[in-house]
């Protein structure tokens, strides 16, 4: 009997759940993902693990196909206005789940304590209005991906990527907002010039000094099809305590930048040209490796005055795609100019008196052709050159050639259709220097190699 009556109070509470389950309260609701995950080698390594051919320093420019793992999840929460029906009013909270590892794989047979366990992230999190009660007005506040057009075969986001927590306003097209980052790692080696030692708590600790972004930007449509946007910002970095070991004085940066966007007639829509010039000063002259935000200060401060007096950044880039019938073309071009606020132009002494270069300049130039063999079969080649100079060295050069079969199962014909699944094989050509010098992740591991390679399957997928 006893055996009867668990079987029956399994079943009432198990029909109780699944009454439960169905009763939905919320319907304002919605999911977004984004992510690139496969596997990829390279055969010409000793243990064969796949590394990315592009030169240190420069991130995914030069290509983002051999990139690692990522997965996005991003669940967003709609509400409504009190009078629904006759307010135009968008009032969404948003949050980014960001997974990935920096050491290999994080799917399969891992975990989060083993070698390449997962990282896992909140880089968006945030609330915003548009539209304020059928007004020109908008605001948000919280945690973003504050940022706008890119250079997608290398994921650059050239102009104005301000991914940070912050909060704005904006009316119609003039827009203004503060940034205060504070993704600084305060552990033991520091990051500039954010951290300093202070004796605060009875002995040395690294301590965080707040930097306030001030960002005006407005843009202009004047006429058809061009559009013109003019960015601003100030820069300001708090001085070190009173406590403090060595004491810092206070530092401030300026960035002047114009973007211009031209859409490009061609039998086939969605063509455009656009280009962007933008300069950085003192604390503001960032960055690096890949990154654009202006707040990742490069080089080394004065050591006299321990500000970044007479740092500097320019950023010139060309992008542009064409689209026509049987094929695609996106190519690009970088070119950044770096100063730090040391007087040399090769190392300098930064807040640590360890000795780092206080000057580079960057030039990459890279096309992507994609041709519709098919609807659903994509054939996707891409050419690039990269060089690299640091302090007074000779430059480092790489030339890359890409070819990714692809399948596109939306048999869509366009640049931007997702998802595809993409035989990746990379070839690479380095100079001596680069060569002599490890001047990348796949040089790091074959010493004195003038060829790399790589061979991979990758999906790559986003929906919004």
């Amino acid at each position: 009997m006893k055996k009867y009556g668990l079987w029956i109070f399994c079943f009432l509470m198990a029909g109780s759940i699944a009454k439960a389950q169905i009763v939905i309260t919320n319907k304002n609701f919605s999911m977004g993902t984004t992510g690139r995950i496969g596997a990829g080698i390279s055969p010409s390594l000793p243990e064969h693990t796949g590394r990315q051919l592009n030169l240190i320093g420069q991130g995914s420019l030069g290509s983002r196909l051999e990139q690692g793992d990522y997965v996005d999840f991003l669940p967003a929460f709609h509400f409504k206005a009190v009078n629904a029906n006759n307010d135009s009013t968008h009032i969404d909270f948003q949050a980014r789940l960001a997974f990935y590892s920096s050491k290999g794989t994080f799917l399969g047979n891992v975990n989060t304590g083993s070698i390449g366990g997962t990282v896992v992230s909140l880089p968006e999190a945030f609330v915003e209005v548009r539209n304020i009660v059928g007004s020109k007005w908008s605001a948000w506040a919280g945690a973003r991906y504050m940022r706008y057009d890119d250079i997608h075969i290398c994921d650059y986001f050239y102009f104005d990527d301000h991914s940070t927590q912050g909060f704005g306003i904006k009316h119609k097209n003039t827009a203004f907002s503060m940034y205060f980052p504070a993704a600084i790692d305060t552990s033991s080696t520091g990051v500039l010039p954010y951290s300093y030692v202070n004796i605060i708590s009875g002995k040395n600790d690294l301590t965080y000094r707040q930097r306030e972004i001030f960002v005006l930007d407005h843009t202009l449509r004047s006429w058809p099809g061009h559009v013109v946007k003019l960015l601003g910002e100030f820069h300001h970095v708090a001085g070190s305590s009173q406590q403090a070991s060595i004491r810092f004085p206070s530092d401030n940066g300026w960035v002047w930048g114009v973007k211009w966007s031209a859409d490009i007639k061609t039998k086939e829509k969605g063509s455009f040209n656009q280009l962007a010039v933008r300069y950085g000063n003192g604390v503001a002259n960032g960055g690096d490796n890949g990154n654009t935000q202006t707040w990742r200060t490069y080089g080394a401060p004065n050591i006299e005055s321990q500000r970044y007096d007479g740092a500097y950044s320019a950023t010139l880039v060309e992008h542009f795609l064409l689209n026509f019938k049987k094929c695609s073309l996106n190519g690009y071009g970088v070119y950044i100019q770096s100063q730090g606020g040391g007087k040399a132009r090769g190392f300098a002494q930064d807040y640590y008196k360890r000795s780092i270069y206080n000057s580079k300049k960057d030039l990459v130039v890279g096309m992507r052709a994609i041709t519709y063999v098919t609807n659903w079969f994509h054939l996707i080649t891409e050419l690039h050159y990269a060089q690299r100079q640091d302090g007074n060295n000779p430059y480092a050069r790489m030339t890359k050639f890409i070819i990714a079969p692809t399948l596109v199962p939306t048999a869509e014909r366009s640049p931007w259709a997702r998802p595809h699944i993409r035989l990746i094989c990379s070839f690479a050509h380095y100079n001596q220097y680069a060569s002599d010098h490890a001047y990348s992740a796949y040089l790091q591991q074959a010493v004195n190699h003038r060829w790399g390679t790589y061979f991979g399957v990758r999906s790559e997928w986003w929906i919004f």
